[in-house]
């Protein structure tokens, strides 16, 4: 190595092909690092929870982005290929995601909520939306992950199973006290579409799933209306909540019928909010009903789970 520098330095016009074989030596004595393993996470909330867990020790790809709509979504090109090349591929489950019934892959394909929750027979797929679902969908990532990184590497992931565990398990402490801040005569609240059973059983707050429960195939006749409205009326209920803005034409018309206004922040029942995480949109959300509902959230303990969540590696 000593001799060839002198040589190099020399004469600064050595060919290249001297130094390719400095550079040879340089790296010699180097092991190769192996590639990454791809890990391909379907569902908004789920691939939250995977990047989390796999740090930097895996290279993540996510397919439905915040505010995507998993009931509807279709794979591109670019999905199928990251498929393709995928060591792991996680999705909820419970036909949440209707496209995954068609997918490929060399690697292993987890239906992780189905693996975690093996005694659920609801109807209801988005299972995150109660903490400690989410905690058991965390041990099932971990295990599945194990599996797809060398030996060397699991006491990593173990590692930051356990926090990202403890933070779902403060989550529904948090939560429940924040529930419980409102007035029992209202501790209910109004969705179009039957997405937050799992919160509702875990925090004892009911939802009322006006199209799932008053219509057939979400269709709003006048008939409907007058159930749905009657309802309403009847429940203890302050606002409407929407999915997205502007709400829909039904939700307004829904909205005039009872003279209950709509929300003015929505609730995000299909993954995770732009921007935020599965810890922050949890929070945002059991906000949202709280403030609207008459009772008081406690943001900065919200701040504070997100922030335990963030800082996991």
């Amino acid at each position: 190595m000593i001799i060839i520098l002198s040589l190099f330095m020399a004469r600064p016009l050595l060919s290249p092909l001297l130094v390719s074989v400095v550079a040879l030596l340089g790296f010699a004595g180097q092991p190769a690092r192996a590639a990454k393993p791809v890990v391909v996470a379907v569902d908004g909330t789920l691939c939250d929870l995977t990047r989390t867990m796999a740090a930097d020790q895996a290279s993540v790809v996510c397919l439905i982005p915040p505010g995507g709509d998993p009931h509807g979504y279709r794979l591109k090109p670019s999905d199928r290929q990251a498929i393709s090349q995928a060591a792991l591929v996680l999705h909820v489950g419970f036909g949440l995601t209707p496209a995954v019934s068609k997918l490929r892959s060399p690697g292993t394909i987890v239906a992780v909520g189905e693996v975690a929750l093996p005694n659920y027979k609801g109807s209801d797929p988005h299972v995150w939306h109660n903490p400690a679902n989410s905690a058991a969908m965390v041990r099932v990532i971990r295990q599945s992950m194990s599996s797809v990184l060398p030996s060397s590497e699991r006491a990593l992931l173990d590692a930051r199973a356990v926090p990202a565990a403890a933070v779902f398990n403060a989550l529904q402490s948090w939560g429940a006290k924040q529930i419980a801040s409102i007035p029992a005569s209202q501790r209910v609240f109004v969705t179009d579409h039957k997405t937050y059973s799992h919160l509702e059983k875990r925090f004892g707050i009911k939802e009322i799933s006006m199209l799932d429960s008053h219509t057939t195939g979400g269709v709003l006749r006048p008939s409907s209306l007058r159930k749905i409205s009657d309802v309403i009326k009847q429940s203890g209920a302050k606002v409407i909540f929407t999915p997205s803005f502007p709400p829909s034409k039904t939700l307004r018309r829904i909205s005039k019928s009872t003279g209950l206004p709509i929300a003015s922040n929505p609730l995000y029942g299909e993954g995770v909010a732009a921007g935020q995480s599965a810890i922050s949109t949890a929070t945002l959300n059991i906000c949202t009903i709280v403030n609207a509902q008459g009772g008081a959230c406690d943001r900065e303990g919200a701040q504070q789970l997100d922030a335990r969540w963030s800082q996991i590696r």
